[in-house]
């Protein structure tokens, strides 16, 4: 069963490039082999590293796997085959495990190729910061060696001393602990001498141990269990892509100030463990060759440009890197077969397309920015590229030939002639071959925009502002509306630069004409406008407007715009509304198409402030029950709240009236408390009842019309002077405490001024009871300062 589920998921592995490096799957199939015969288990680790040929922990799986099984010579080819591409700490530290084994029992031999393997692995993996078991290893191991004679034991002692001053002046994990165990080895070997020996290396342990304390600031930062995939663009990738390169930048500062050459051997150390890690990028490839070329190492520069097509044969950009770097070191053929590979591998699962006899490609790759982000785009062969290349090492008449011939495929495109017609303007100082090249691709790609424009820059160098013309004319002629864009203006700019004013304005009448079918609203494109004078009169970045003047003339453009977008007038589901029918038609400007839109105000809700839980809220006859928040009242509540009121208050909340509208008109609804017949009180009454303060909003009725009603309570004894002040409208109008609405009070001030100025003498008559009866505060809802007395 175990082996059914490790070959499904190695064709899982194995199905097209994306799912050949599932790192999911190839986890799964990793634990799948711990469990199987080693037999068994081989063809998977051999399909896993085939994928992952980085992967130190699937290296160490399968020669550990090899190890217990005591297939020594199995093991011995798969350390050949990895060590040196994977520099990990605990791969090579499983390899001296093995060297250990194999040689135990071979004496004075044994040790000498154990001390070898130690050796070979602190070359190269000495400098890393994990590396501290190791040199402690080789320490213990070279103590236990015997020595038979003193000469020996001198010699082992004078081994072990500078194992130990090599080991302290490495940034590493173990740096500290391995000074103390140096401090120790000198003082048991002589005090005298160590003395000494302590105080030179001092200084130089100081800096290790400051070094690694900023190095383990980076290194904590990478993930190394990573498997090098190829870049997709999530978070981690680039969390990771950024980490390793603050660590290649913090390496090549020589932060611990060591010789050139130990510097150079750590920089390079830092890109190989990257590259384990980062094998899919580009961009490190890149990086690493370049730095050895800077470096005086061109060799080796080329070696690691070799290394990156083979992992990436696909990527164009490291191919023309690769050719450059060869020309510069003047191996032309070398350089050469760069490019001849670039054009002979176009049978590509990505490519767009490809030249058949010329075999130009067009290849899909992934591309690496700034910032770490991936993206898809679209690399093209560049033909100038190839076409100067070979005029550079092999003369006009090689670039002539491949031009030739590139021309006779049926798949070529404009790229070619425009490469050839300029390197024979620019290069050769051909100006009439250029113009003939470019005439015989009109022809050929009349319908391609960019090649007229290529053809047109050529003519505007020449001058020959007869033939651009003609070109421009030719062109439009045959392009479609949708691909001229780019032309007509263009073919503007070139009359606004060299034509005269009549030229100007009747290109771009043509050019609005042309194209006023590819807008939303082909007529407005064709009025004139202060923006065409500005494109007229500007030069670079001269302009003949402030920046000011841009800003507003682009902003009246934009609401221009908007405001001949045709609106349409949709009919209200339950048909025009009153407001619909009352309200009179706004004048609008000739312009505007189509009827404005109003809203339909006869489902609109007047803004109540929400009540507080237990506010009973008085509800008139006719009136619909229902409250304001859903609150639902019956016939029984009405009639408790009416007869909770003192009597007078309640016949004057059942005689306000009903204003019918969307919001009523405070001035009326006053004047109608005004008009009221309010009865005296028949008997005073035995307690002072007063509902809550605040304002309480009445129900709106069924068509959706709301009535504000707002009653607040008066003390009986405040009431006494009621019987002498028939039309006392100051105290009917105070009686009503004020909304939270500043709106509406504001209103509410305007009125009560108003009645101030009209009923000034009965004010002043009845002055006692207006102050005493008419007090009520406004300010309930606010500080309580404002208050409604008018006298």
């Amino acid at each position: 069963m175990a082996t059914e589920t490790a070959q499904t998921n190695s064709l899982s592995l194995s199905d097209g490039n994306a799912d050949k490096l599932n790192v999911e799957a190839a986890e799964k199939l990793a634990n799948e082999a711990l469990r199987l015969p080693m037999s068994d288990a081989v063809p998977i680790y051999e399909h896993l590293l085939a994928n992952f040929p980085t992967s130190a922990k699937y290296w160490k799986q399968y020669v550990e796997a090899l190890m217990a099984s005591n297939n020594d010579e199995a093991t011995k080819q798969v350390f050949s085959r990895c060590l040196l591409n994977c520099l990990q700490v605990p791969l090579w530290r499983c390899y001296i495990r093995f060297i250990r084994k194999v040689n135990d029992k071979k004496g004075i031999e044994g040790q000498e190729e154990t001390k070898k393997a130690f050796e070979f692995m602190l070359n190269y993996v000495g400098s890393d910061i994990a590396s501290g078991p190791v040199w402690m290893e080789y320490v213990a191991y070279l103590k236990s060696l015997p020595a038979q004679t003193t000469l020996e034991e001198s010699q082992r002692m004078t081994t072990i001393r500078k194992l130990y001053q090599r080991a302290i002046v490495m940034p590493t994990h173990h740096v500290e602990q391995l000074w103390r165990e140096y401090e120790n080895f000198e003082n048991s070997v002589s005090r005298a001498l160590a003395k000494g020996l302590v105080t030179e290396y001092q200084p130089k342990y100081n800096s290790a141990r400051a070094v690694y304390r900023e190095r383990k600031k980076y290194v904590d930062e990478i993930d190394w269990n990573m498997l090098a995939v190829p870049p997709s663009g999530t978070p981690k990738e680039e969390m990771q892509w950024v980490a390793w390169k603050k660590l290649l930048s913090f390496e090549k500062g020589n932060p611990q100030r060591i010789d050139n050459v130990s510097a150079n051997k750590r920089i390079t150390f830092a890109y190989e463990q990257c590259l384990m890690y980062l094998y899919h990028y580009p961009d490190i490839w890149y990086d690493y060759a370049m730095w050895h070329a800077i470096n005086g190492s061109q060799d080796s520069a080329i070696k690691v440009f070799q290394r990156a097509l083979k992992a990436l044969p696909d990527s164009g950009m490291l191919k023309y890197a690769y050719a450059e770097l060869e020309e510069t070191r003047g191996a032309a053929q070398v350089a050469k077969k760069v490019y001849e590979s670039l054009l002979g591998d176009g049978v590509n699962a990505t490519a767009l397309s490809h030249i058949q006899q010329s075999n130009i490609i067009r290849n899909r790759i992934q591309l690496i920015d700034g910032h770490g982000i991936v993206k898809d785009a679209a690399v093209i062969f560049n033909p100038r590229v190839f076409i100067r290349f070979l005029r550079r090492t092999e003369g006009v008449e090689a670039a002539r030939k491949y031009f030739l011939d590139a021309r006779k495929s049926p798949n070529c495109t404009y790229h070619v002639y425009v490469a050839y017609a300029m390197m024979a303007f620019c290069l050769d100082k051909d100006a009439k071959l250029a113009h003939n090249i470019f005439e015989a691709g009109l022809k050929r790609f009349m319908h391609e925009p960019s090649y007229i424009l290529e053809y047109a820059d050529f003519l505007c160098r020449l001058n020959d502002d007869r033939n651009i013309r003609a070109l421009f004319e030719r062109a439009l002629s045959s392009l479609p509306p949708d691909e001229s864009v780019e032309v007509w203006k263009r073919f503007a700019q070139f009359e606004q630069t060299y034509g005269d004013l009549t030229s100007m304005l009747k290109v771009e009448q043509r050019r609005k004409e042309a194209l006023c079918r590819m807008t939303e609203n082909g007529e407005s494109i064709l009025e004139n406008s202060l923006q065409d004078v500005i494109s007229r009169y500007s030069f670079m970045d001269l302009w003949p407007c402030s920046t000011k003047d841009l800003d507003h003339l682009s902003r009246q453009e934009w609401l221009f715009r908007g405001v001949n977008k045709k609106i349409e007038n949709p009919t209200p589901v339950n048909g025009p509304s009153s407001a619909d029918r009352t309200t009179p038609e706004v004048p609008i400007n000739s312009n505007v198409s189509g009827k404005v839109v109003y809203p339909d105000v006869s489902r609109m809700v007047i803004y109540a402030p929400g009540q507080k839980p237990g506010i009973t809220t008085p509800v008139v006859a006719g009136v619909s029950s229902t409250l304001p928040n859903g609150i639902s009242g019956g016939a029984a509540t009405i009639n408790d709240t009416l007869k909770s009121l003192p009597p007078t208050l309640a016949v004057f909340v059942s005689n306000l009236p009903a204003v019918e509208g969307p919001s009523p008109d405070v001035d009326f609804v006053i004047s109608i408390c005004l008009q009221s017949n309010i009865p005296p009180a028949s008997a005073k009454p035995s307690a002072p009842q007063q509902l809550p303060s605040g304002p309480v909003p009445s129900a709106s009725d069924a068509s959706g019309s709301s009535k504000l009603r707002q009653t607040r309570d008066r003390q009986a004894g405040k009431r006494k002077g009621m019987e002498r002040q028939d039309d006392d409208d100051t105290s009917t109008i105070q009686s009503q405490p004020l909304p939270k609405d500043a709106f509406k009070i504001r209103q509410l001030q305007k009125a009560l001024g108003a009645s101030s100025r009209t009923g000034g003498a009965s004010s002043r008559t009845g002055g006692t009871s207006s102050r005493t009866g008419g007090s009520a505060s406004y300010g309930s809802g606010f500080s309580g300062d404002f208050s409604g007395s008018s006298g």
